[in-house]
């Protein structure tokens, strides 16, 4: 589906390797330290897969932005990574200076070393395309000490940034053990599973989601688009179907009623969408009840009974399940459980699930997660925005590497 190469039809043996990852995390603003390393246990399989082919690893991430809380070095990242992956991965406080140039110069096969926070360099905070990229200090001292380019960072792979970007118009370039992984998961969305595909949509980038569902509705990706939480209210309104005073406050004070008009285009295209028949609802004096869409008494927090039993049904038949965003305000556990379930059902059905990051991927079973048709992604960000223009910064960058370096054969 992408003219790209994979790592794995490549000769590393002896190579030096400069690997993209995403290493960034949740910091504890108090202590500083690491918080959720999920990102770094996946990225320490990728490390012990491309070491299997022999090459020196210099592996290169950003951690936050510039006056944020989370915006420190990567020293604990190094020792978190070596911890997961059994690998001395020392770590290098420079980027793209004697320290660091001299280090890879003197590197042999199998070693492996993290230079600092990429974003300590101002130009990795520009976005421009592939050919500028290029020329910056970053890809002009680091490419003469480099063999091949590798992209593992799928959960950036929406950013045109130097890192992400700058090297596959040098270098011959390849995608990483995370970025295949992630590939051949969306390549399904583009065909290469038969329908029906069921995407359920949620959480609270309702901007975002509304590119996406104009974007598959035009594409004919999807049979049916279930809608939950914000998006499923908006849609809700833009139906017709009567609203509480809650609702519209809502709506309203996250300027979202400005939408409506769009969405309300949507339905009147054709687009497959589903909204709730019910919801849980919150009420005034902290009672929850289950209300009919056109009814509700207070604030819906949560799909209904009726419509995760419909909602279940339609996951049921599909061979292709998207899930993107929780179905409702899951930090309060009582209304937690449209989620919970939903996910339940697409994990257990017959379909090829993919969840988009996020916090979805808390609903998934461990144990499941190595199953072959469960994919859990490493970056919603890069998914949603993936679905929105079904093409990526980073894909295209390794796409040119690929016509350029490797003469378009695979």
């Amino acid at each position: 589906m992408f003219r790209i190469m994979s790592y794995e039809n490549v000769d590393l043996s002896g190579k030096k390797l400069l690997v993209r990852l995403d290493l960034n995390s949740p910091i504890d603003p108090k202590t500083g330290k690491i918080i959720d390393d999920t990102r770094l246990r996946i990225h320490a399989q990728s490390i012990k897969k491309l070491l299997e082919k022999d090459p020196a690893l210099v592996l290169l991430s950003h951690q936050g932005r510039p006056g944020e809380a989370d915006f420190t070095d990567l020293s604990q990242h190094a020792e978190i990574l070596s911890r997961y992956s059994g690998v001395d991965i020392r770590f290098i406080p420079d980027i793209i200076g004697p320290t660091a140039l001299n280090e890879i110069k003197e590197m042999r096969r199998g070693e492996v070393i993290l230079l600092d926070n990429v974003r300590f360099l101002s130009e990795e905070l520009i976005e421009a395309p592939p050919e500028v990229q290029s020329k910056t200090f970053l890809v002009k001292r680091l490419s003469p000490l480099i063999d091949l380019f590798i992209n593992d960072a799928f959960a950036t792979a929406h950013r045109s940034q130097p890192s992400i970007v700058g090297f596959p118009p040098v270098l011959r370039s390849c995608a990483g053990p995370v970025m295949i992984q992630e590939i051949r998961a969306i390549s399904k969305i583009l065909g290469e599973t038969d329908s029906p595909k069921i995407f359920v949509l949620g959480g609270a980038k309702i901007i975002d989601t509304i590119r996406v569902i104009e974007n598959i509705s035009r594409k004919r990706l999807a049979d049916r688009i279930l809608t939950t939480g914000l998006v499923a209210l908006l849609f809700q309104v833009a139906k017709g179907v009567k609203s509480n005073q809650y609702i519209m406050r809502v709506l309203e004070s996250r300027g979202l009623l400005s939408l409506v008009q769009r969405a309300r285009r949507l339905i009147i295209q054709g687009a497959p969408i589903e909204t709730p028949i019910d919801y849980r609802v919150l009420r005034d004096n902290n009672e929850v009840s289950n209300d009919p869409a056109y009814r509700v008494s207070g604030a819906p927090l949560d799909i209904g009974e009726e419509t995760i039993e419909m909602y279940s049904s339609m996951i049921k038949e599909a061979n292709l399940v998207v899930m993107r965003g929780p179905a409702g305000y899951i930090e309060d556990p009582r209304f937690s459980v449209g989620t919970k379930i939903l996910v339940e059902e697409a994990i257990n059905s017959k379909a090829y699930v993919i969840i988009g990051g996020g916090h979805l991927n808390m609903f998934v079973p461990e144990e499941k997660r190595g199953l072959e048709r469960i994919h859990v992604s490493s970056g919603g960000g890069a998914l949603l925005e993936f679905l929105s223009q079904l093409t990526l910064p980073a894909i295209e960058a390794l796409e040119y590497s690929y016509r350029r370096f490797w003469g378009g054969e695979n």
